[in-house]
């Protein structure tokens, strides 16, 4: 198959490397320039696994404008504030019969593939597989080959041909995906697990392991899933996992899993880049409000996120005027 990757971050890098290997067609779009320099620099992007066996993986990358191929499939693996400029750059390589495929974490990207995709072309899914970007054109696979898994549903709720293609490639590429019928639910059980793993292990800087052991990680991560729970069954959605069922999910994952790995979230906090933390907690809350809930955990947790952010922000602000102050002054006596 014919698959365009939007977004050539750390899980852009990791599906479709791992789709090019079951042998697919696989060209990578991207916008972000050191990237974009890196991978052309060295013919491709360095890849390892566990921090070990770095070698470099031969793509084809492009940017938006100067991609002009008609692939079976788009995959979109931005994070959801960069998306509405991907889709609006990427439109002109659009059209009816393609379909759209993502994983991304949070909520609200749906809404926006539905502004350029068809309801019957919109496949989306969740995933819990550990990748890093350590830098511009360098990847790193958490976990061994075949290591994690991953769900998928059509947006209509009824799979198609592409969609059994496409889940037939998946499978080739050792994602281990399951085929739901159950779209929204599906998509919001990760976004539970997320608002758990991800917003904590963020605001302490940990690792998911150390979260695991804490002796009161299961009060902490049961308050902020029975809210989104109720929440869930005020919007009438059925969630893919039970309250037990997702509380054991977050106990292997972090303990036994993925206990040296390090969330998104905080990938994105420790290189001073915005967090999802509003299409993550964020967007349980906003769903509460429109029940009349308040999920006052997740609340808290969001402004938290957003207090740290703000509080990072500064300190870089700090560093750089000081750098500034201490150029001017060498400039000065160099004079």
């Amino acid at each position: 198959m014919k698959f365009a990757m939007i977004g050539a971050g750390a899980m852009g890098l990791r599906y479709g490397i791992l789709l090019q290997e079951a042998g697919n067609d696989v060209t990578f779009i991207d916008t972000w320039q050191p990237n974009i320099d890196k991978i052309r620099e060295q013919g491709g992007a360095y890849v390892s696994r566990d921090h070990k066996d770095r070698h470099l993986v031969p793509i084809k990358l492009e940017t938006p404008e100067s991609y002009h191929g008609d692939p079976d499939i788009l995959i979109f693996f931005t994070k959801q504030m960069q998306l509405a400029d991907f889709l609006k750059r990427c439109e002109h390589f659009f059209n009816d019969r393609q379909y759209a495929f993502t994983c991304m974490n949070g909520m609200g990207h749906i809404e926006k593939l539905q502004q350029y995709f068809a309801d019957d072309k919109i496949i989306a899914g969740t995933a819990l597989i550990a990748t890093v970007l350590n830098g511009p054109g360098d990847v790193d696979f958490m976990g061994k080959r075949g290591a994690g898994k991953m769900n998928m549903a059509n947006l209509t709720e009824k799979p198609d041909e592409m969609t059994h293609r496409l889940f037939d490639e998946l499978e080739k590429a050792q994602m281990h995906p399951t085929l739901t019928t159950n779209f929204k639910g599906t998509l919001m059980t990760k976004v539970i697990f997320n608002s758990v793993i991800n917003t904590l292990c963020t605001m302490f800087e940990i690792p998911m392991g150390e979260l695991g052991n804490f002796e009161k990680a299961y009060d902490l991560g049961r308050q902020l899933i029975d809210e989104a729970y109720d929440i869930c069954e005020r919007d009438g959605i059925t969630l893919v996992s039970s309250r037990e069922e997702e509380m054991h999910a977050l106990d292997i994952n972090t303990r036994i899993d993925m206990p040296l790995h390090y969330p998104s979230m905080y990938q994105d906090m420790i290189h001073d880049r915005p967090t999802e933390v509003d299409y993550i907690n964020g967007y349980i809350a906003k769903l509460g409000r429109e029940h009349n809930y308040e999920a006052k955990t997740h609340i808290f947790l969001t402004n938290l996120v957003h207090l740290a952010e703000y509080h990072r922000a500064n300190e870089k602000k700090a560093r750089d005027a000081a750098k500034a102050e201490a150029m001017q002054a060498k400039t000065t006596q160099s004079a």
